[in-house]
């Protein structure tokens, strides 16, 4: 076994930081790397002080795609890259020019918020089954968008 890469690095802990979500629909990680130095982790949780999935089950909405595809989706928690970006806001940390590293390519709200704060590169260790859009805008904006597995993530009530 050699020494990992930087993005083998990084991934250990997604996969750590992915251990603390309290959602089991994806218990998902993500980390912030600036220069090779990790400034800040999230993983799919409630907002301090809110329940948490495990605790009192999940609360569901309806999402229709621009394709008309329709999806369930978990809103009581916060995902794992916007809680590492909330992160950094807290601490007053820059995250623009940043890599992000996350366990799935991120939906396409959290797409938006890693483009509005300037992340200039994602690595992500999987798909998500409805990334499309995500897929659209990284490339209309320039973010590189690394997948280290080719293969879609799949869970119940997807």
């Amino acid at each position: 076994m050699g020494r990992p890469s930087w993005d083998e690095y990084f991934m250990g802990f997604v996969e750590v930081a992915s251990k603390r979500a309290t959602c089991d629909r994806g218990r998902s990680g993500a980390v912030i790397v600036l220069d090779h130095k990790l400034i800040t982790t999230g993983y799919v949780g409630s907002a301090p002080g809110e329940p948490h999935c495990d605790d009192v089950g999940h609360l569901f909405e309806e999402v229709i795609h621009t394709d008309g595809q329709k999806t369930k989706h978990c809103v009581r928690t916060l995902h794992a890259e916007e809680n590492a970006i909330l992160q950094a806001a807290e601490f007053g940390i820059a995250v623009k020019g940043a890599t992000l590293y996350c366990s799935l390519v991120p939906c396409i709200r959290c797409a938006r918020r890693i483009r509005r704060v300037g992340i200039k590169r994602v690595v992500a260790q999987k798909r998500y089954h409805v990334d499309e859009e995500t897929l659209e805008l990284f490339r209309k904006h320039k973010i590189q968008l690394d997948v280290l597995e080719n293969k879609v993530e799949i869970y119940e009530n997807q």
